[in-house]
Formats: C-alpha cells, structure tokens, sequence
C-alpha cells in the first residue's frame, strides 16, 4: 500500500494526512492523528466509510457485484475448488499446489476428533439448547483442552490453532445437532473429505450405514465456501477486536461466533424460512407483496436486497443454481420450497424490486438449500460458522500484520 498526503480544511484549520491506495478498491484517508491534530473525532457507526486495518483477504464491489478472496471472483472459486483449499488460500495468500494441497487436506482430515472429555461437556446442556449457544461455549473451551496453541506471539502455535479451528469446529456443530436430537455421536472418518465428513457426523446412526450423496456434498461444501468471509463484517470485526488484546484463538473465534449469532448477520437465512412460514402458501404472496412495498407496513421481505450489494449478489447467482441442483437430486416437494420459488419469480420479475434492485440475496437460496438437504433452522448459523472460521482464524492469525 504506497501513500501520499492531503490537505482538508476543518473550520478556519488546514491540516495534512496521510492518503494510502491499495492495490485495488477506493483510496483511505489515514485519520490516526485527526484528534491530535484538531482534537475531533470522526462518527461512522456502520464502518460505512471506515477501513479498520490493511487487510488482502477479500474484497468486495457492492456496485459491480464483485467478490474477490485474495484476489480471484469467487465464482471461480465456488466452481473449481473445494472449501479447503479456499481456507489455504485465506490463510497463506495463494492457491496451493498439488502437493500443497495433498498435506493441507491430510492435516486437517487427521485434527477433526476432538479430546473425549468434549462428549461429557455436551452434557451439560439442555437438550433444547440453541446449537450457537453450545458453539460459542465449546469453541471456547478448547482452549481449555489444547494449551499447546494458546499463545498466538508464536506463530508456529498460531498455525496450529488455525488448523485445529478448521478442523474441529465442524465436529463440534455436528455433535451440537446430535445432542439436540438425542442422538449418539458420530465420529468423523479419515477417508471422507471434509464436508462429506460433516455430513456423515450429523446424519450417520450407528445402526445403520450411511452413504453421503455427493450433489448435498457438493452444494454444502458450496456454501461454505461462499459464505468463508466478507470483508469488514460484524463477526469478523469482533475477532480481530479480541485478537487484539491478546486473547487466545479459540476464545476469539468464540467471540466472532457470539457476534454471527445476531439475526441482522448470521441468522438471516433463519429468518428467510420463517418469513416463508408466515406466506403459508404460494397462493397468499401477492398480499405480502403488496404489504412489503407499504411504507407503513412494519412487514418487510427477508433474503431479498443487501446492504452492501447494490447490484445481484454474486454469491446468491452460484447459490441459485446450487439451490436448483439439490432440490432437483432429492425431488424435494415442500410447501415453503413452493412458495420460495414463486416468490423468487414475481420478485425478479416485478418492477418495484427491479427498480429497487432488490435481488434475491444469498440467505434466501442458502436457507431453502439447507433445509432441503434436512437441517433444521436452529442449525443454519451454526454451519456459517463453520464457514468462517478460515477466514477468521487467518485475521487472528496475522492480527498484528499488515499482510491481512
């Protein structure tokens, strides 16, 4: 990042500050020493017009419809590559070889158990708890469990929590799944690449043999991959905040769980399917239409615009299809599947969202997708997690870099 200077006139004052130009996207104005200078602070609430750090994992065009990770579209990578290797690229900066990516996958497969005493914690909760709750409180208790990658001034052990996050968070939300449903855990296999592994650890039962199909396989390891990072947003933001104070990885990463938890961030494709309860049935969309385009109708139509994208999120075009291809495999007739497609079909097609540029946004396909493949709501942002956690383990990782 090269850097020039400015000069800005507050009142009867002309200060100079530094201008910085990345290698892509807008130029910053660096405001360290603005209240030094003029004894004023800035106000941007929204980080709306605010860079917290120097970061090259993502970068996003909401005008254009751009998603970039390390510098390649995403619907490249959503297309060609599996979520592994887009978690070596978030945390090493570059897509891996053949070779890279052989002992990448190997050490990850080889860190997905987690210590035993974990099953007799699981214990402890009620069997009706929120899965995010038990996220939170068993991510962050593996920092009691693994000390050997708790001091993140080293960057051997920093790795190591890295790789242990990757590998065991996926665990960690199936056996949340199994303990919710009563179920016995399943623990995971070598032989099975990750998110196939996942799958088999939510939907395996001792009694019987179980077959992932590589189509649910394919469209979950999809959306993990779409949904690995998004620049400046709130989960990510709150890990690199705890990072900062020097607080361990997993602790951290529980944080940034805690924060994905809220409805307005993480829980948005939950309250797409409850938005699609309330329709009922196809025949009762023309009414929420019309209450959603009511300006004094508290009622408003989730899954659909995005506060950044003002042009078709381009994650939500790859989930689209995806979408398409699940409930094509499984034949899957539902009432709120009906009523999502007809729904996705006046909206793009009705003048009001053209005009607003409200397109279907990723939540809205993600959720349908997730619970074709049979998880239920309370699950949904337990898998975003698992999603971020490469992201987030390279920002905590290299929280005190600029190579970010």
């Amino acid at each position: 990042m090269t850097a020039t200077s400015g000069s800005f006139h507050i009142g009867d004052k002309s200060i100079d500050l530094p201008v910085k130009h990345g290698t892509v996207g807008p130029d910053v104005v660096d405001i360290g020493k603005l209240f030094a200078q003029t004894g004023m602070f800035t106000y941007d609430p929204g980080f709306t017009s605010t860079a917290s750090c120097e970061s090259k994992i993502t970068y996003i065009d909401g005008d254009a419809g751009v998603l970039l990770y390390r510098g390649y579209p995403i619907e490249q990578l959503a297309e060609h590559g599996d979520f592994l290797e887009t978690c070596y690229l978030l945390l090493y900066g570059e897509l891996p070889t053949a070779v890279q990516k052989a002992d990448f996958d190997y050490r990850i497969t080889r860190h997905t158990m987690v210590h035993e005493q974990m099953a007799r914690f699981f214990q402890g909760f009620r069997r009706d708890a929120h899965p995010m709750a038990v996220m939170v409180a068993s991510v962050g208790a593996l920092s009691a469990f693994y000390h050997d990658s708790t001091n993140i001034s080293d960057p051997k052990q920093r790795m190591i929590a890295s790789t242990r996050m990757i590998a065991k968070i996926p665990t960690l939300a199936a056996m949340a799944y199994k303990y919710s449903i009563g179920q016995p855990f399943v623990f995971p296999k070598n032989d099975l690449d990750y998110t196939s592994n996942f799958l088999r650890m939510c939907f395996a039962v001792p009694c019987e043999d179980y077959k992932v199909n590589p189509v649910l396989s394919r469209a979950l390891d999809r959306i993990f991959i779409l949904h690995a990072d998004h620049e400046q947003n709130a989960s990510t933001s709150t890990v690199r905040l705890a990072g900062s104070s020097g607080a361990n990885p997993f602790a951290c990463v529980a944080a940034g769980i805690a924060s994905l938890w809220g409805p307005a961030h993480g829980g948005a494709n939950e309250a797409v399917l409850k938005m699609l309860a309330e329709i009922g049935t196809p025949e009762r969309i023309p009414r929420y239409i019309a209450k959603a385009k009511d300006k004094n109708d508290p009622f408003r139509l989730m899954g659909f615009g995005h506060r950044i994208y003002k042009n078709y999120d381009p994650r939500a075009k790859i989930m689209q299809r995806t979408t398409r291809e699940v409930l094509n495999e499984l034949g899957a007739t539902d009432d709120l599947l009906d009523v999502a497609i007809e729904l996705e079909r006046i909206a793009l097609h009705d003048d009001y969202f053209i005009e607003k540029k409200l397109y279907p946004n990723i939540d809205f396909y993600s959720g349908i997708t997730l619970k074709a493949i049979g998880l239920p709501i309370e699950m949904f942002t337990a898998l975003f997690a698992v999603a971020r956690t490469g992201a987030d383990s390279a920002l905590h990782r290299d929280c005190d870099s600029a190579d970010r």
